[in-house]
């Protein structure tokens, strides 16, 4: 019996150094995934590597928890007057499978509608900024540095806790102090890491909570940005239906991601032009592009990182209407746009191009789209994922052959439609 037992504590203890080391990458590469700081450098080509290796991590760390499951009822067992360990155990349990649930649905995201997506998000991000700092806090408690004291020593302080001594005298005849050190280095690194912690989990609980104009950029974004760095006189006068964001109004919040340096324009050199194989170039100056038809739609907007933003009020050109004006010629097939950045292109087949509500937006319920979000003008594709929508459009270019963009030169799929 005491071979058998000691055979399944080995196993127990291989899949838990195991696991805990898949964790730590796993950890390390989220992070590298949605840390600001570190993720702009990221969303050149390292960026999908980075996700690839963290999807496979998780698929690891689930295979290893199906291998545990079969030995669960007799750890539970050997645990059962260790009523720590078993709130640990089951706190851990519910932790790795929030994260491998909600990360499938957010890696299979072609294969579930938005709000799943969105609420798989949430989670993923939740149980995150929860269990993150909890395993390093339990982590930490667990280094042998922390329980370097005598044997005897040891004994004598868990007996004392067992006993629920608050000090006097041990088991032993011994005075025991009221915080014993390994308690003392337990409560440091726990305050530490809930200072370090808590003040960024408060920023995303305030952030997630929505409100505020945030447009996605690249992707998508965040925060309420400070004073709008464009100077574009006049700013665009809404339409009615726009003021007064009938029909819409942003329901949900807009993270913000950026891949390049923040650009900034002036109403007196801005410029839009349409050209390549269309029958009428053109350029538009601001104040010619401001006098443009424009129209107002409610439309939903969808991250491919698994957020959503429901019943935007877009007022802006149809891309339709300018394709028309310009005259696209027969050996036309596909739609190239530039993004004010110098760097970031997309593109669309023209028939895509031609969809109804496809729009080249200056507003966004109401008010002039920010700079930090993509204005003075971006794309919006609504049946397509964010990454598709161009932020600072400054031209469109009518080609006869597929361009491969910004994106989907980084493994992103060209094949861009959101599910329903």
């Amino acid at each position: 019996m005491n071979v058998r037992k000691r055979g399944i504590g080995k196993r127990l203890t291989e899949l838990h150094r195991w696991n805990g080391w898949i964790v730590v990458v796993l950890a390390a590469t989220g992070l590298l995934l949605a840390w600001e700081p570190v993720r702009g450098w990221l969303q050149g080509y390292f960026r999908n590597p980075v996700k690839q290796l963290h999807i496979v991590l998780g698929i690891m760390s689930g295979i290893l928890l199906a291998f545990y499951l079969p030995l669960l009822p007799k750890h539970l067992k050997q645990i059962r007057r260790r009523p720590k360990q078993k709130a640990n155990l089951i706190f851990v349990l519910a932790l790795l499978a929030g994260w491998l649930i909600s990360g499938i649905v957010l890696w299979q995201i072609r294969s579930f509608p938005p709000a799943w997506a969105n609420g798989a998000l949430l989670v993923h991000d939740l149980f995150t900024w929860i269990g993150g700092p909890y395993l390093v806090y339990h982590s930490i408690a667990r280094l042998k540095w922390m329980r370097r004291p005598e044997r005897r020593a040891i004994r004598v302080e868990e007996e004392t806790e067992e006993a629920g001594s608050g000090g006097g005298r041990s088991p032993y005849g011994e005075p025991v102090p009221l915080i014993h050190r390994r308690q003392f280095l337990k409560w440091t690194a726990g305050a530490a890491i809930a200072a370090v912690a808590l003040p960024s989990f408060v920023r995303w609980l305030a952030s997630s909570g929505g409100g505020g104009m945030g447009l996605p950029g690249v992707e998508g974004m965040a925060g309420s940005p400070g004073a709008d760095a464009n100077r574009m006189l006049p700013p665009p006068t809404p339409l009615p239906d726009s003021a007064n964001v009938i029909g819409g109004g942003a329901q949900g919040h807009f993270r913000m991601y950026t891949v390049t340096r923040l650009p900034t324009f002036d109403s007196d050199t801005w410029s839009f032009r349409i050209f390549g194989l269309v029958d009428r170039p053109a350029e538009w100056n601001w104040g010619q592009f401001l006098a443009l038809a424009r129209t107002v739609q409610v439309s939903d907007f969808h991250c491919v990182t698994g957020w959503s933003v429901y019943g935007n009020t877009w007022e802006g050109v149809p891309l339709a209407a300018v394709l028309e004006a310009a005259g696209v010629k027969p050996s036309a097939k596909y739609v190239k746009f530039y993004s004010g950045d110098g760097t970031y292109t997309d593109a669309l087949t023209l028939e895509q191009a031609r969809m109804d509500d496809i729009l080249l937006a200056l507003m966004h319920d109401g008010k002039p789209i920010h700079r930090d979000y993509g204005g003075p003008v971006r794309l919006i594709v609504p049946k397509m994922y964010a990454y598709k929508s161009v932020k600072w459009l400054s031209a469109i270019e009518l080609i006869d052959s597929e361009h491969i963009g910004y994106w989907e030169e980084r493994g992103y799929d060209t094949n861009a439609w959101v599910k329903g």
